[in-house]
């Protein structure tokens, strides 16, 4: 028994003697604790994370002499030798500035944001806890140089740089390295099954074309989003949100936010975390009654109106064609009556989301780590695109597994979506009239009661309108009744247009891509290859693409390389210099090769000079390559060459003759609009124009880009300048195809004067010249010892002559002049901070296949306060955005944005 005894205790002062600890607390240059902070062992990857009081204890095998080094988000990083094998470090950490933290996505490779060598913007930990808006992402739109569009209350994207719609297909979003943009609709939908708030390590945004490192999608920036690993980030930390939303339109309404995350580390080899989040609230209403056909025009003052969120009205005629030409009947259009969104929608806004990781390093002392992510959303919200769109019950899954280490990762994914109970409001509108009644028995009503009116009760000609349409709105299906509910409920729930409005989809695509930097190979410079694959598989039934038979399926791929080499031109001088070149392939289009320059100048450490330029392209969409979509005011029809004959539709001409139209008919046999409505008005037919659009290809932009860097004592200054000249501008032109005759041989007009025709919207390429232009500066600087003040300028124009091209549009639909400041302290006084920030948008005019119109200039007040409560690990914080009500849109045909008071409880979120 002693033997054993003797045998344990000798073990037992072994296995002791083996491990080193290491404990203490990180704290500010004031003495207040530092929640969150890196501590990691030099060359290793074993490391702990301070606590919510900035206490830390880190245990290793690893046997005295080794160094720790210690970093937290806006200050400068520590190095600290350890010496004994019980060892208390406690570290007072330097207060740096944004200028000195640390960045991947501008080279694919950590760097400095001071040393990057084109523009970058990150938004941080620190940025996070003290943003003034609602959430993180809506924070967004406080960072230089970017444009928030908003479409509803969870439905935001993301731009830089113009060219923007709500289908912003020209920025990419990468979630842990994911696109997160949905199969089917081609392009980021926010936040909507993305990040938790709680889980948020760093956001970081690249600003114009970025195609060198990252592909096709990279054209007018890249947004990257990256989550908290649990090995570095344990514990269970959650947040709660209460709140309202006030807006005239829709009232005051309950706003719920919440979230929860959960992560262990088992051990040395072994982590894991889960996170959910739920989001409840009502949607901002979109009331807008501007009639579209006609500049002030009204439901009582034009024949024809056609309101914006009016849907329904879109169905109109010439009565006088529809009377065969009868005199007394009036060569005037005239649209049926149409409903108000709010009696289409509920203005439902919800987001649950959930994703789990699993985290294995099998090799100890070494950072090569296995992943395994899977991410879920499903969520309601409006989108705004061709038509407005009630997404009900939109559904993305997300599914990783990545091979990784300081040098290289291998990662491949499938994002897939389902449409769930979404369905098109217009169509929804349009349906329910036609349920009531059809279309030639509406019009059949009026125009009779018009002729009666006229030549039996002598009415004028306003009093023969206002008694033909009250004729014709007879028995018609009034909101809320049981007969508007029955053929509302039915209606949505059909996927064929000519009677129903579903939206239907169950796309997805598989994307693998991977990197390797040889720098820790080579002294000679840092070398990275990489490259990406993406299959498509298109899938909606035949009610957005072509796909009526099964999957549309296409690919494409990508090469890259990266050199950077950095020379000591002086002791105070030192140059980078940065190129790359990617290489990208589709299956519909010859490759393309995009280069990118750049050269950082340092100066004295304090100083740098940038400047870059590059090329960057973009692929044509799904949507521009295969869908074949009747949107009401034109059928829509990609330019894939066998999407052209896939789609087909038989068409009844004026006397009666059925014609069996293709796709092929817009872009091999079809007059311009403008030409085909300047003939109506004049009977000239000199001035029809023939269209014949080609086939859509890449578009390619040549960017150039100078920008400077700088601290003065507490200011920091990032400046930047660009201007890009794009070639080959994708574009939808609409165009009119005879139902018989040719357009080459004038044999077609016939068809044009008896409007025996179809009107298309083709997707190509415009050769028409645009350019853009832009600058921002930024500043921040510590006022009153150490509050934190900043602000930022941003202009941004079009280059593009707008008179001599009348029928193009670019969709810049960017504000010349932009405005940001924020003032804040994280620590007025003790445990307690404020943050207010400022925005100004300048008015500018939004083009989009919806609607056009002015978008007036506006400027907002958001503001927060904070307490933390440290023996509940607890911050409480009350805050409002748009505070003082003044409504405003940021596009146009959106609901107004009001304002937002809520109320916040987040636990142990460091």
């Amino acid at each position: 028994m002693k033997t054993i005894l003797k045998l344990f205790i000798m073990l037992f002062c072994v296995v002791s003697f083996g491990q080193t600890t290491i404990k203490g607390e990180i704290t500010d240059n004031t003495g207040l604790p530092l929640p969150g902070a890196n501590i990691i062992i030099v060359g290793t990857t074993i490391g702990t994370v301070s606590d919510f009081d900035g206490v830390y204890t880190l245990t290793t095998d690893q046997s005295p002499p080794f160094s720790i080094q210690i970093t937290y988000t806006g200050f400068e990083n520590q190095t600290i030798k350890v010496t004994s094998s019980s060892q208390t470090i406690n570290v007072t950490m330097a207060e740096g500035n944004e200028l000195d933290e640390v960045v991947i996505s501008a080279s694919r490779t950590p760097e400095r944001i001071f040393e990057s060598p084109v523009t970058v913007e990150r938004f941080g930990l620190k940025e996070i806890k003290n943003t003034a808006s609602a959430d993180f992402y809506g924070g967004l739109e406080n960072l230089k140089g970017v444009d928030v569009n908003t479409s509803s209350l969870t439905f935001k994207s993301v731009n830089t740089r113009g060219f923007a719609t709500t289908a912003n297909t020209r920025f990419m979003q990468l979630v842990d390295g994911m696109d997160n943009s949905t199969p089917a609709l081609n392009f980021p939908i926010g936040n909507l099954v993305g990040l938790i708030e709680t889980d948020v390590q760093s956001v970081e945004l690249l600003p114009g074309a970025s195609s060198a490192l990252y592909g096709a999608n990279a054209f007018n920036g890249v947004l990257f989003m990256r989550s908290k690993n649990p090995f570095d980030y344990q514990g269970i930390s959650a947040f709660v949100k209460k709140g309202i939303t006030s807006q005239k339109a829709a009232g005051d309404n309950e706003y719920t936010d919440l979230g929860i995350r959960m992560a262990y580390k088992f051990s040395d080899k072994f982590a894991a975390k889960v996170n959910f989040g739920y989001l409840n609230g009502t949607d901002w209403a979109a009331t807008s009654e501007v009639d579209s056909d006609l500049f002030g025009g009204t439901r009582a003052t034009n024949l024809n109106y056609n309101g914006i969120n009016v849907y329904g009205d879109e169905v109109s005629a010439n009565i006088n064609d529809l009377a065969g030409g009868t005199g007394i009947v009036p060569d005037v259009f005239v649209s049926r009556t149409g409903y108000n969104e709010r009696d289409l929608t509920e203005n439902k806004a919800q987001s649950i989301k959930a994703d789990w990781g699993l985290y294995y390093r099998p090799i100890t002392d070494s950072n090569f780590e296995i992943q395994y992510v899977g991410k879920v959303g499903t969520g309601t919200t409006i989108y705004q695109g061709t038509n407005r769109y009630n997404i009900d019950g939109f559904f993305q899954e997300q599914h990783k597994l990545e091979l990784k280490n300081d040098n290289y990762f291998v990662r491949g994914y499938v994002v897939a979506d389902k449409a769930g109970d979404s369905y098109d409001m217009v169509f929804t509108g349009i349906n329910i009239n036609r349920a009531w009644k059809s279309d030639a028995d509406w019009f059949g009503d009026y125009i009779n009661t018009y002729v009666a009116a006229t030549l039996g009760g002598g009415a004028t000609d306003t009093q023969a309108h206002a008694a033909a349409r009250a004729a014709a709105e007879t028995g018609r299906f009034e909101p809320g009744s049981t007969q508007f509910n029955n053929a509302f409920n039915r209606i949505i729930k059909d996927p064929d247009l000519a009677t129903g409005s579903q939206f239907q989809d169950a796309s997805k695509y598989y994307h693998a891509d991977g990197n390797y930097n040889f720098s820790h190979l080579t002294d000679i410079a840092d070398i990275q290859v990489g490259g990406s694959y993406r299959q498509y598989k298109l899938n909606s039934f035949g009610s957005i693409y072509t796909d009526y038979d099964g999957t549309i399926d296409y690919s494409e791929f990508g090469v890259y390389t990266q050199i950077q080499k950095e020379l000591e031109l002086n002791d105070d001088m030192n140059l980078k210099i940065t190129a790359s070149a990617r290489y990208d392939k589709s299956e519909y289009f010859d490759g393309f090769v995009s280069p990118r320059l750049s050269l950082g100048l340092t100066l004295n450490e304090n100083h740098n000079i940038r400047a870059s330029a590059q090329t960057g392209f973009r692929n044509p969409t799904t949507q521009d390559l295969f869908i074949g979509l009747d949107a009401g005011r034109a059928i829509l029809v990609g330019s894939a060459p066998d999407n052209l004959e896939r789609y087909t539709r038989d068409f009844t001409a004026s006397d009666g003759t059925v014609y069996t139209q293709t796709g092929a008919a817009a872009y091999n046999n079809s007059y311009s609009a403008s030409s085909v409505q300047e003939f109506g008005e004049t009977g000239d037919t000199s001035v029809l124009r023939v269209a014949n659009p080609d086939l859509v290809s890449p578009e390619k932009v040549t960017s150039f880009e100078v920008g400077y860097r700088g601290k003065f004592d507490k200011l920091t200054i990032d400046f930047s300048t660009y201007y890009n000249k794009y070639q080959d501008f994708i574009s939808s032109e609409v165009v009119i195809a005879p139902l018989y005759g040719s357009v080459d041989d004038g044999s077609a007009i016939a068809a044009i004067a008896s409007s025996d025709f179809t009107t298309y919207s083709a997707y190509t390429n415009s050769q028409v010249d645009v350019n853009s232009y832009g600058a921002s500066i930024g500043l921040s600087t510590k006022v009153l010892s150490d509050f934190d003040l900043g602000g930022s300028y941003t202009f941004t124009k079009q280059d593009f002559d707008q008179a001599a091209n009348p029928n193009f549009e670019t969709n810049f639909n960017t504000p010349e002049h932009k405005f940001k400041a924020h003032f804040g302290n994280t620590e007025l006084f003790k445990n307690f901070g404020f943050n207010v920030a400022y925005k100004f948008s300048d008015d500018y005019f939004w083009e989009a296949t919806f609607g056009d119109g002015i978008v007036p200039e506006f400027h907002t007040v958001d503001a927060q306060i904070n307490y933390k409560i440290p023996s509940l690990k607890s911050t409480i914080k009350i805050g409002g955005t748009n505070i003082g009500g003044k409504e405003y849109f940021t596009v146009f045909g959106s609901g107004y944005i009001g304002s937002m008071y809520y109320a916040s409880w987040t636990i142990n979120n460091l």
